[in-house]
């Protein structure tokens, strides 16, 4: 006779408040990374623009796509299912008593960072995945818009896992379980990028959580993030070969 152990799968109480954030965070981090990623959407693109400005418009709608499925969607989600959440829950909230901080870590961390994204963004073997837009000739008009689409994306991209993935679960699970999940699923979505984005997703996840709690907002990860996607695309946009830019 087969047994099975006695478990109990009973819904508790506040059971929902850890399941759903992490739940989303999959769900719709699956549902960017396979949208970005579709050869029918990159066709779509491509058949009906020049190679340049097929390339500039795909790359600025998976941009957008990411705002939307990592930062709008999941956030809302919470908003109408956990009751007694408010967007400030989540991070997005000023803090008087924790500007100066904010403020500081975020220059800190920026001028420590920028200098080896710089440095790590030459090597050829971040240039064959940068700049993603792979626009033989950049205009003005490219650069501005690969500026907005990195800061919309990240945006997105912070608030869903350093608010939703990170705030709702400090209390069910504890400060360092809920760190643990965060970085966990943090790293694991830069697998397809490659080992050394994969292992330096660790610490810096760790950093940017706790900095994160220490401040009570999103603003610091959100911002250093946003430096270093900037300085790795037009550093790479710079020493690319196959790239030029085009003051027009």
């Amino acid at each position: 006779m087969y047994q099975s152990l006695d478990i109990d799968l009973s819904w508790k109480a506040g059971d929902l408040v850890s399941f759903l954030p992490i739940i989303l965070a999959l769900v719709f981090f699956i549902i960017y990374w396979f949208t970005a990623a579709s050869p029918r959407v990159r066709k779509y693109f491509y058949d009906k623009y020049e190679f340049d400005e097929a390339s500039y418009r795909h790359i600025f709608f998976t941009k957008i796509f990411g705002f939307f499925s990592m930062g709008v969607l999941p956030v809302s989600v919470c908003l109408i299912f956990l009751d007694g959440f408010s967007l400030a829950d989540y991070g997005l909230v000023y803090i008087s008593q924790t500007t100066t901080y904010s403020v500081v870590w975020t220059l800190g961390l920026s001028v420590l960072v920028i200098p080896l994204v710089h440095f790590s963004a030459r090597k050829p073997k971040n240039l064959v995945n940068y700049p993603q837009i792979r626009a033989k000739v950049w205009t003005r008009k490219m650069v501005y818009m690969n500026a907005l689409g990195w800061f919309l994306y990240l945006f997105g991209y912070e608030f869903l896992f350093r608010g939703v993935l990170l705030f709702p679960l400090i209390e069910p699970l504890g400060v360092w379980p809920a760190i643990a999940v965060n970085i966990a699923l943090y790293s694991a979505t830069h697998i397809p990028k490659g080992l050394d984005e994969t292992i330096g997703a660790i610490p810096l996840g760790l950093v940017l959580c706790l900095l994160t709690l220490s401040s009570g907002t999103i603003w610091i990860a959100f911002f250093v993030h946003v430096a270093m996607a900037w300085t790795n695309t037009f550093t790479a946009l710079r020493f690319n070969p196959d790239t030029n830019y085009m003051k027009s």
